[in-house]
């Protein structure tokens, strides 16, 4: 068994896959990691056929101390596109998106800090050298970070797309994810938590379809989660939820300011709402 010292911003070595689901053996004698260059900071991104945005990816994260790609057994190319990009990639079998933070959080140690990056995600050069500033001058222990979202071509300026603020850079022994908490995943912290001023640049929907394909999944964990809560819609529950939400959104949220833009994601995120209340309302009917 070997061990690899991966240190400095660009790694070397295109070593085979590993699968962090399986544990040595208790009768193998314990090995020490000697690591005269210590890693600071891991950057780590979670994949599952990502081909199209992995390269691009690691790219805009050549700054950090390590890349280290977490992979659900991908059936495209993107394991091979990010050893070739230069990145370590381990593979884990998904459960959900907390547990599989927490194996990623596991398999970069003795990384000081994770940083979470999305596939399609970009880091610009003012986050990472605000990401540097602040893990060697800041007490905290988490950081939430901005993010510019493009959907449909178009940046977002508001409708709840901006900000956007997600909890991505974290001191790896102070942070920890909920298992129980399947999607919409957030770090517990054992401690304070920041904010940075550079945005991440987030490609999210490209397309109508690949909206529709995603919160499909999304609609139906929700629905599960108001069950869980005790929420039980009337029949008509899902039907008002398109103007109050649109409402929400287009004029609370100041989705306006997005234009044409605006009113289409002002009108998916309702319909969005509608479905999601829907399939509780089947739920809670004894239907699936």
């Amino acid at each position: 068994m070997k061990i690899r010292v991966i240190c400095g911003e660009k790694l070397t070595s295109h070593g085979t896959c590993h699968d962090i689901s399986q544990r040595p053996n208790k009768e193998k004698s314990v090995l020490i990691r000697e690591n005269p260059c210590p890693t600071r900071l891991t950057a780590v991104i979670l994949t599952l056929n990502e081909a199209h945005h992995i390269t691009a990816c690691i790219e805009s994260l050549r700054w950090a101390d390590h890349i280290l790609v977490v992979d659900s057994y991908s059936r495209d190319a993107t394991v091979s596109l990010a050893r070739q990009a230069g990145a370590e990639v381990r593979q884990h079998p998904f459960e959900n998106y907390s547990t599989q933070r927490n194996a990623a959080l596991a398999a970069a140690a003795p990384a000081e800090w994770v940083f979470f990056v999305d596939a399609d995600e970009r880091a610009t050069p003012e986050l990472a050298a605000e990401v540097r500033r602040v893990i060697a001058e800041r007490a905290e222990v988490g950081w939430w970070v901005p993010r510019h979202n493009y959907i449909f071509g178009h940046r977002m300026r508001a409708s709840g797309w901006w900000p956007d603020y997600q909890l991505r850079l974290l001191r790896r022994d102070c942070a920890s994810y909920d298992p129980a908490r399947a999607v919409h995943e957030e770090a517990i912290l054992n401690g304070d938590a920041g904010r940075l001023q550079s945005p991440l640049i987030h490609y999210n929907y490209e397309t109508l379809a690949q909206f529709h394909i995603k919160q499909r999944k999304y609609t139906t964990y929700d629905a599960g989660v108001l069950l869980r809560q005790g929420i039980r819609p009337r029949v008509y529950t899902p039907y008002t939820q398109i103007p109050r939400h649109f409402w929400w959104r287009f004029m609370t949220l100041a989705g306006w300011r997005d234009g044409l833009y605006g009113v289409l994601l002002a009108g998916l995120m309702a319909y969005y709402e509608m479905v999601k209340y829907r399939k509780l309302r089947r739920l809670v009917s004894g239907g699936s």
